[in-house]
């Protein structure tokens, strides 16, 4: 039985977390066929360390994003990658304080050295002095790390891939991350600033022009918020699909169904919808092998 049958079977079921993935699938199935469609995707949590990397640079290759929306962190780590220090397998009980003397920091049961940090700073200072040297002096974050991407040399890179492509990568938390922090660091010593306003035009510019809007959600935080919020504009978005393992009780944007967002006018009234409870590190992959499976038997 392949990933496609699978799902299939749970479309025959149709409720509960299958009836929904099945949902998902389909929904992703249209935004990806339809041409009248742009498509975001927006990732916050682990998403890179947690193995996603390579999907997300194959969809970005393929033209099936159109616009991406990440955490500062899931930019932090892709870079982290391209220089040569992968994210190594640990456990959820570690001791802390140990790994804090080997310099390996945690996220779940993720390690990563800190000497990856390390030269992250360094490059990132690197790459800035260069800029410098071309006398410039301002840009928006998408600009920001479109260069950056057309400076990394690894081919698996998610940068890399949308800046040959050349696929906007939005990052309204940028500077809630290392890359952040190296940024305002080289300001004190040289004059370069980063527009983060310039990156809302943009952002509106692509929604204004958008025939519909498809929307892939993982997470949720600010990266969800950053479209749904910029949809605001063109009524809302067409097709939503979000995963999260977050609970709605607490009030927070992770944790809300896309049902939620209709009150806002972030989500169409008559539009379509899924909302999939789940470790989207799961639950990602399956929905696009079934949706890549269903597209390329039409």
């Amino acid at each position: 039985m392949s990933i496609g049958q699978l799902v299939m079977e749970m479309r025959s079921c149709g409720v509960l977390g299958a009836g929904r993935l099945a949902k998902a699938v389909d929904l992703v199935t249209e935004m990806f066929m339809d041409p009248n469609y742009t498509v975001f995707l927006t990732l916050a949590g682990p998403m890179i360390p947690g193995g996603l990397r390579r999907i997300v640079k194959d969809l970005i290759d393929d033209e099936y994003i159109d616009v991406m929306i990440a955490s500062g962190a899931n930019i932090v780590h892709d870079v982290i990658e391209t220089f040569g220090y992968n994210h190594i397998k640990g456990t959820l009980l570690a001791d802390d304080v140990k790994l804090m003397k080997k310099k390996l920091g945690r996220v779940g049961d993720i390690y990563v050295r800190q000497e990856a940090f390390d030269k992250l700073e360094r490059e990132i200072h690197k790459f800035l002095e260069e800029m410098s040297k071309e006398k410039i002096e301002r840009l928006s974050v998408r600009r920001f790390l479109y260069n950056l991407g057309t400076r990394l040399k690894d081919p698996n890179s998610i940068l890399v891939s949308a800046a040959k492509r050349n696929v906007p990568i939005l990052c309204p938390g940028l500077f809630d991350s290392m890359i952040g922090f190296h940024v305002w660091t080289f300001s004190q010593l040289k004059k370069f600033s980063i527009d983060p306003l310039a990156d809302l035009h943009e952002l509106s510019e692509v929604v204004f022009k958008a025939k519909k809007v498809g929307a892939i959600i993982l997470g949720g935080g600010l990266p969800k918020h950053h479209v749904l919020g910029a949809c605001t504009l063109k009524g809302g978005v067409d097709v939503a699909v979000q995963i999260t393992l977050d609970r709605p009780e607490g009030g927070s944007l992770s944790g809300a169904p896309l049902e939620e967002a209709i009150s806002w006018g972030k989500v169409k009234a008559k539009g379509k919808h899924a909302t999939v409870i789940g470790d989207a590190t799961m639950i990602f992959p399956v929905i696009i092998a079934a949706a890549l499976e269903k597209i390329h038997k039409k």
